[in-house]
């Protein structure tokens, strides 16, 4: 009896670290255009010396594989926009919402800053806003499985 116990009690940790996992805005999103509604990029969203950074590792976009920011200033202008940091050092401020002064958009060559969230009523949704000055946007991100 004590035997099938202890299974169970293992296979309910098992299901409760996945279901964690499942939570985090750690790991891959698609990234949503919310003016056209097609996918752009992939964006592998990690902690580092806990505060939150996104990488571009693949573009979806048709046509804009190999996209360069040609818009970009200083260091960024002639660089790939694959493998470019977009969200840089945005902190955990409670309640799953991540805050910061560095999400950039390569294709407008624009810096925002940011509050980025999970959806509560799906936790397959990233909320990803923008802000400048008073004016935002919110696009919705989707998780990428794998």
């Amino acid at each position: 009896m004590i035997k099938s116990g202890k299974i169970v009690l293992v296979g309910l940790l098992v299901c409760s670290i996945q279901l964690v996992q499942a939570q985090s805005v750690f790991g891959k999103w698609k990234t949503i255009d919310d003016r056209t509604g097609k996918p752009k990029a992939i964006i592998d969203i990690y902690e580092k010396e806990g505060l939150m950074y996104g990488k571009v590792v693949q573009i979806v976009e048709e046509g804009k594989e190999n996209f360069i920011c040609d818009k970009c200033k200083g260091e960024l202008k002639g660089k790939p926009v694959l493998g470019m940091t977009i969200i840089e050092g945005a902190e955990h401020v409670g309640d799953g919402v991540y805050k910061g002064d560095t999400l950039f958009d390569p294709q407008q060559a624009m810096t925002f800053r940011c509050k980025i969230w999970l959806n509560p009523d799906n936790t397959d949704e990233l909320k990803v806003r923008g802000y400048l000055a008073f004016i935002y946007r919110t696009q919705t991100w989707l998780r990428v499985e794998g």
